[in-house]
C-alpha cells in the first residue's frame, strides 16, 4: 500500500482540503473545529444547503465534500451529483442519519465514495476523510451498497 502522504492531490501539499455541508450550524460548527485540529486536514469552506456545497465545490475545488442528505434548496443526493459532475477529482463521503439501503443506493449512485452514519466516531470520521482522499471507498457497516 502506498503511504498516505504521496496520494495527495491538494495544492498544499501538507493539507487534505475539506468541505462540510450541513443544513445543522452545530454539526458544521463541530466537524469543522474538528478537521481543522488536524495536521493534514483543513476546512475550504462549510454550507448550509445544497445549493452553496456546490457553488463552493466548484470554487474551491475540496478534496473531500463531507455531504449530509437532509437539507434545503438542494438536497444532499442531488448535490453529490452535482458536485461529482462540476467538479469530478472532489470525493464526496455522505454523512447521515438515513439507514435505508435504499438511499444509501440513490448517494452511491449519485456519485458518493463513502457513506457513514452519524452515529459514528469523531476518529472514524476523520479516518473516513484520509480514506476517501486516497481513493477509498468508506461506507458504515451497515451501509455498503448490496451487490444486486
Amino acid at each position: 500500500m502506498v503511504p498516505f502522504a504521496q496520494h495527495r492531490r491538494s495544492t498544499d501539499p501538507a493539507r487534505v482540503r475539506v468541505l462540510i455541508a450541513d443544513d445543522h450550524e452545530l454539526i458544521r460548527v463541530g466537524l469543522a473545529r474538528l478537521v481543522s485540529a488536524q495536521p493534514d486536514l483543513t476546512v475550504v469552506g462549510t454550507a448550509a444547503n445544497g445549493h452553496q456545497a456546490v457553488e463552493i465545490a466548484v470554487t474551491e475545488r475540496p478534496d473531500v465534500v463531507i455531504m449530509d442528505l437532509s437539507m434545503p434548496l438542494l438536497d444532499g443526493v442531488a448535490a453529490t451529483r452535482e458536485i461529482t459532475r462540476l467538479a469530478p477529482d472532489t470525493r464526496v463521503l455522505v454523512l447521515s442519519s438515513y439507514v435505508q439501503q435504499l438511499i444509501v443506493a440513490s448517494a452511491v449512485a449519485a456519485g458518493a465514495c463513502g457513506y457513514l452514519f452519524k452515529n459514528v466516531s469523531s476518529v472514524d470520521v476523520l479516518d473516513a476523510i484520509r480514506r476517501a482522499y486516497v481513493g477509498e471507498s468508506v461506507f458504515s457497516r451497515d451501509a455498503r451498497p448490496s451487490a444486486n
